[in-house]
């Protein structure tokens, strides 16, 4: 027997970008096979572009340049073996390189009132679904934004830009060979808005006013150069300019006020473009002759049975004339009023003030008095008893440093030795650096506290520290000791510890939580600070920080959580490393909307659907198509991995029954389907036949409703009219009803119906949020009843 020939590799499917070269191989096992070539099912002998090549027991069918003709699927035969594979051309979108290098690298810029017009001109197998998106939101047409497409471009055109029209934009092209996205800027400048308010008085005397305002929230795209500042005078109506300050300094001091006169201030912000609106301030009135500041709460020098002995100081602020004396006032501590200590003013900042009683605890205060009147009372004194005094707490013993490091120093002490009369009612820690005279109160702890921790220190600082025990009314002598800071621990600077477990692309399924743990090192411990595409985290997600790892966790994954995430560490010091990851939230994507079919060309039937929402944030999304051949047959796939919104499929047989359904699908699964209400069928032609006429009988006129046009399903914006129409025959004429979510609408006055000659139309006035739902119309006579069903989906305005 002839040894027969086998494959030893066999042909492969290949994708191909349009204008590429493309190449079929297989290899026989037998040398003397001469093979011949078909391309859907047709022998080629030759073809544009294609050439044939034979190289031992390798077969080669090779295309120099791929174009769409070459899409198909070709067969090897040769002897006893047969292999086939396909050839799809790919054609994506595509835009000019210098154009779209132009638009990419330098934002648009734009005045606020001008008009923007943003064109780009593409090329791809069409058709080319072109959308452009703002905040990830899809644009759509409205009284300043409209979007326009044709064939070969798309244009984004804005009548009137304002400061809001700022921000990214991306253009997304789309047809069944891929995906393009283009990402712009536009940049509006305007004038500046008016400086942040409320304008605040920070001084206000006999002679000058100083106000103060906060700089513009929105500087208008170009800095602010100056500020204007202007005054006018109360009853007037003329306002006068003060003066300017530069951009950095944000008050203003004038002395052009006379005394108890009222007047109001305004500031403008200017900036390159032009000057904004003012903001104002209330009314500001002007002191009279200036009086005295208010003095510091007196101290008390010593009590008795009683009588108690108070100093004080001057004000800082003694107004424009000399002080004459001081108006002494005391009360009983947890009451509320003052009385007057003397009758006329005290002209020595030391009183003795007599007949208390014994065993009350007081507080006294005292004001300054001179030309202009008397100044503003002091804080009251600390409480003190009208009583002898008693023996001080004597001194606290063991006092010592327990612990240190770099920064802190951490004392211990025990309690006086007990003396009648003589309760410790807390204590007093004081601090003097070795190189001062001066010592400073660090802390006043309860009696039941006997240590406590100094930080803030410099490393290796030395210091003077003493603790004395606090009585009823006088403390004890102070215990003093020397104490000095640790070494400072070495510097280590901030670093990421970056590993395999960490990773820079994570994929997460709404609804599920985002985790991810980044490690560290630094010393000092740096600052971790998290950001999502350059902003701050949104309030949802958390993050902690211990042991030389920083966490952020958000507990329930959701569309938007998608983006950049960059963690950052920072010493203070300038050191800086920072690391960014990106985080894709997906889902299983939300049906199509409604199906139309079509018989554009005679014996096809053309499929297309209203796209799924989730288009506008899966970018990986597809759509299958299947049908069945009966109403509860099986379905069979008719198309994969379909990019747009239309299929169109040849292979009806007429006088069958179709029904077509359509699945969105990503990488995590496929969608609830969208099915087709009415079966499609193309009717079959009957031959012509003769037949002898007969007596004539009459005939039967009568036919049972039928849809001749369906109705179609609406997206529409709100408050605008929405027009739904459909075609019925049948006889005697059909009734026609029409029901929103099986309610009837035939005496609702919000809805308008009409039928013209079998043409019926409903028209919704005014469209609003409510309107959104399934409408359904019923036609019926005689003979029998027909239906036909839409939705309603409404779309805001913005």
């Amino acid at each position: 027997s002839v040894p027969r020939c086998y494959l030893n590799k066999q042909l492969a499917t290949v994708r191909v970008l349009k204008g590429d070269p493309a190449e079929l191989s297989c290899t026989v096992s037998k040398d003397n096979v001469t093979g011949t070539w078909f391309k859907d099912g047709l022998k080629l002998i030759s073809m544009d572009g294609v050439v044939f090549e034979k190289k031992g027991l390798v077969h080669k069918l090779i295309i120099n340049k791929a174009e769409d003709i070459h899409a198909g699927k070709y067969r090897f035969e040769g002897g006893d073996v047969k292999t086939e594979a396909s050839i799809f051309v790919e054609d994506p979108p595509q835009v000019d390189k210098v154009l779209l290098k132009n638009l990419t690298s330098v934002p648009t810029v734009a005045k606020a009132g001008e008009g923007v017009k943003l064109r780009i001109p593409f090329e791809g197998r069409g058709p080319i679904r072109a959308a452009w998106l703002k905040d990830r939101m899809e644009l759509g047409d409205d009284t300043r934004i409209r979007v326009d497409k044709t064939d070969t471009c798309t244009t984004l055109s804005i009548s009137s830009c304002d400061r809001r029209d700022c921000g990214d934009y991306k253009v997304r092209l789309k047809n069944d060979s891929g995906v393009l996205e283009i990402n712009l800027k536009l940049m509006v400048i305007d004038k500046p808005q008016p400086p942040a308010g409320p304008i605040k008085i920070v001084e206000s005397s006999a002679n000058n006013i100083t106000i103060q305002w906060k700089p513009p929230k929105d500087d208008g795209g170009k800095p602010v150069q100056r500020y204007l500042v202007e005054r006018q005078q109360v009853g007037r109506n003329d306002w006068e300019t003060l003066g300017e300050t530069p951009r950095s300094c944000t008050s203003f001091t004038t002395s052009k006020v006379e005394e108890e006169m009222s007047y109001y201030f305004r500031v403008r912000a200017m900036n390159a473009e032009g000057v904004s609106d003012a903001l104002e301030s209330g009314e500001v009135k002007t002191a009279g002759k200036a009086s005295p500041g208010a003095p510091d709460p007196p101290e008390i020098i010593s009590a008795s049975r009683d009588t108690i002995t108070i100093s004080w100081k001057a004000p800082c602020k003694t107004g424009t004339s000399q002080i004459m004396g001081y108006i002494v006032q005391k009360r009983k501590k947890g009451t509320v009023t003052w009385l007057p200590v003397t009758k006329v003013p005290v002209k020595d900042k030391k009183l003795k003030v007599t007949g208390l009683k014994k065993g009350v605890q007081y507080e006294f205060r005292v004001a300054a008095v001179n030309a202009a009147g008397t100044g503003q009372p002091s804080d009251p004194s600390e409480p003190a008893f009208a009583r002898d005094p008693t023996k001080s707490p004597g001194q606290v013993q063991d006092l010592k440093v327990s612990s240190s490091d770099s920064t802190s120093v951490t004392l211990t002490w025990s309690k006086p030795e007990v003396q009648d009369g003589n309760d410790v009612t807390g204590y007093e820690v004081e601090m003097r650096p070795c190189n001062s005279l001066s010592w400073t109160k660090c802390f006043t702890l309860p009696a039941e506290s006997t240590s406590c921790r100094l930080q803030g220190l410099q490393a290796g600082q030395k210091l003077l520290l003493r603790v004395r025990a606090l009585g009823h009314d006088s403390p004890g002598e102070a215990s003093e000791l020397e104490a000095c800071a640790g070494a400072a621990a070495a510097v280590v600077s901030p670093r990421l510890l970056i590993d395999d477990t960490v990773k820079s692309f994570l994929v997460i399924k709404a609804g599920d939580p985002i985790r991810v743990k980044i490690p560290f090192e630094g010393s000092p411990e740096p600052v971790v600070t998290w950001l999502k595409d350059g902003l701050p985290l949104p309030s949802r997600a958390a993050v902690s920080t211990e042991d030389g790892r920083s966490q952020l966790l958000l507990r329930a994954a959701e569309l938007p959580d998608s983006g950049t995430y960059t963690v950052q560490l920072g010493d203070g010091l300038g050191n800086r490393e920072t690391f960014s990851f990106q985080v894709h939230v997906t889902d299983i994507p939300q049906p199509p909307g409604a199906i139309q079919l079509e018989e554009n060309v005679p014996n096809t039937v053309t499929v297309t659907w209203e796209p799924s929402a989730s288009e506008q944030w899966d970018k990986n999304l597809y759509y299958t198509v299947l049908k069945r051949e009966s109403q509860k047959g099986l379905w069979h796939v008719l198309g994969d991995l379909i990019y747009n919104n239309k299929f169109t499929f040849t292979r009806l047989v007429p006088g069958r029954d179709y029904y077509f359904r359509v699945v969105a699908k990503n990488d995590l699964g496929a969608s609830d389907p969208s099915d087709t209400v009415q079966p499609w069928r193309i009717w079959r032609k009957r031959a012509e036949f003769r037949v002898k006429a007969q007596k004539y009988r009459g005939v039967n006129q009568n036919q049972p409703p039928r849809f001749l046009v369906p109705l179609k399903s609406h997206v529409v914006v709100m408050g605008s009219e929405c027009h739904m129409s459909c075609a019925v025959g049948g006889h005697p004429p059909p009734k026609i009803t029409w029901y929103k979510d099986s309610r009837d609408l035939s005496r609702d006055p919000n809805y308008f119906c009409t039928n013209d000659f079998g043409v019926c139309s409903l028209v919704v006035l005014g469209v609003t949020k409510q309107d959104e739902g399934e409408y359904m119309v019923e036609a019926s006579n005689d003979v029998g009843r027909a239906f036909s069903k839409a939705f309603l989906a409404i779309r805001g305005n913005s």
